[in-house]
């Protein structure tokens, strides 16, 4: 077991030699001075884990010992210990970034507590949460057995969503365990979506999940009727962990007041997906009421710039005379050049704004080696976006929006998936060029280990031809062709692709917010 040095500065350092044995005994080892000036001099001499420091000495106080021993070594852990209880002294302390703060008389076993939370906090944690985890793991395998409903399935997500970011932080023995059940919860959700998804759109008296073409109508459109302003912000491609990591960032400025989840419909693709919330309809009824705005796969075009068009429709469709606003943000300047206009929009009922950086993270991850390395695997994924959330324009944004009493509302239209298997499949040259779904005539494969829709207008699905079908991959499956095959693989494999069915591609948050500060 480790032993930790501390040093203990106190002016009656004496009177406190039981205190220093009680520590000795439990394998601490304690250096005592008597000033601030020595536990200065001691720290620039040695290290320690962490330092004890008494606020009120003779010569130098505890606060300026506190500064100067921060300024030397920021990172050294300081426990600030005083008779003091004014306001003004703890502010100091906490302004200097201690790292706790006890109030005299102490007792050994409040120092054994500061100790610990300081220096063993991460191994106690992650014991901690592993032994939950493992209490926890055999209801989620035992749930896989039962015939689960589409929000049972949200619930297991967001469990194994939670025990994941609780295992990021650290080197946790039961990590390897939860990838594996998260597999084994992909392969049971891809089951079920199989068994379901086409009954969703077509049988009226079957209980199924808010899909993304009744997203506006059901949860959006209503809070227009409530004499605040609505903005609406959509991350394209954002998954439910990564906003369960910008979440916390957001908690200064917005109360989150409802989160749910939603079913992002299929393909999970910015195209179909996006189109949808806006036009609320699903693909193939736009193509019938708006072939003008509707851009097909045999088409060069950007699938999505009539997003406002339909939004504009389905506004009238449902007979709401608001006045509303639409900004989509692909660029780093037009995301400043919008937070340094946000003051604008408070006259319209319903701000959207589109902001695309996730999805080109995404793309840029494929694309660009440096990418690559910087997220190799979800957790470091999830940082990248967290990180990249923190300094972007749409934080600024979002702050600028919260300082007036403004209801807010974050969702996405489908999210992401770490891919890792290759399946062979074969087309022409008019096939898409998704990794994660093929839409066209002839397509080849073996076996059945996808999900295939060859009657495309039961899944609402645009026909180019007669023979025309699509075929999604289930679970971390990626496609790639026979020709060029191990090109395919080496490029694509570990990457995060969308537009297939699994857990993180399908189910996907939509967070309501409120002002906190306006």
């Amino acid at each position: 077991m480790q032993r930790y040095s501390i040093l203990w500065a106190d002016d009656e350092i004496d009177l406190l030699k039981p205190h220093i044995l009680f520590l000795q005994q439990r394998g601490y080892d304690i250096t005592p001075v008597n000033n601030g000036s020595e536990a200065v001099e001691m720290c620039e001499d040695r290290n320690f884990d962490v330092v004890f420091l008494d606020e009120n000495m003779p010569g130098i106080s505890g606060l300026e010992a506190l500064s100067l021993i921060k300024n030397q070594k920021p990172n050294l852990p300081v426990v600030m210990i005083t008779k003091n209880e004014e306001e003004q002294i703890m502010e100091e302390a906490i302004g200097a970034k201690i790292d706790d703060y006890l109030i005299k008389p102490i007792n050994p076993s409040q120092i054994l507590l500061s100790i610990k939370k300081i220096l063993d906090n991460k191994r106690l944690v992650q014991e901690k949460t592993s032994m939950n985890y493992q209490q926890e793991f055999q209801k989620i395998s035992m749930a896989f057995l039962g015939d689960l409903s589409y929000a049972e399935w949200a619930d297991i997500y967001k469990k194994l969503v939670y025990w994941e970011l609780q295992m990021a932080e650290g080197d946790n023995q039961m990590a390897e365990v939860l990838e594996m059940q998260k597999v084994e919860a992909n392969t049971n959700f891809c089951r079920f979506i199989k068994r379901n998804y086409e009954s969703w759109l077509n049988d009226p008296k079957v209980e199924k999940p808010m899909l993304s073409h009744q997203l506006m109508k059901r949860k959006v459109f209503p809070e227009l009727k409530k004499d605040l302003p609505v903005f609406l912000i959509v991350i394209d491609n954002l998954r439910y962990d990564q906003w369960k990591v910008i979440e916390p960032e957001l908690g200064e400025y917005f109360a989150v007041d409802t989160e749910e989840t939603y079913y992002s419909i299929l393909p999970t693709t910015t195209a179909y997906a996006r189109n949808a919330i806006f036009s609320g309809l699903l693909p193939s009824d736009m193509v019938k009421s708006h072939p003008e705005l509707w851009v097909g796969e045999d088409e060069d075009e950007s699938k999505n710039n009539f997003e406002a068009e339909f939004l504009e429709k389905q506004m009238r469709r449902n007979n709401l005379n608001f006045k509303f606003s639409y900004h989509k943000i692909k660029q780093l300047e037009e995301g400043r050049d919008l937070a340094d206009s946000v003051s604008n929009l408070f006259t319209n009922d319903l701000n959207v704004i589109v902001y695309n950086f996730v999805d080109m993270l995404s793309h840029a991850r494929t694309d660009m080696a440096m990418i690559r390395e910087l997220a190799p695997d979800e957790a470091a994924y999830r940082s990248i976006t967290r990180s990249w959330f923190v300094h972007s324009p749409l934080f600024d944004i979002l702050k600028k929006i919260a300082e007036r009493k403004v209801r807010l509302i974050i969702t996405t239209d489908h999210g992401t998936i770490r891919v890792k298997r290759p399946f062979k499949i074969i087309g022409d040259r008019s096939v898409n060029s998704n990794l994660r779904y093929k839409q066209g005539k002839n397509l080849g494969f073996e076996g059945d280990k996808v999900f295939q829709a060859t009657k495309p207008e039961r899944f609402f699905l645009p026909k180019q031809n007669v023979s025309t079908s699509y075929v999604f991959a289930i679970e971390d499956q990626f496609f790639a062709y026979p020709n060029n095959y191990n090109y395919y693989v080496n490029f694509y494999k570990d990457t995060f692709q969308h537009g297939g069915v699994s857990l993180e591609e399908m189910i996907i948050p939509f967070v309501l917010l409120s002002s906190k500060n306006a």
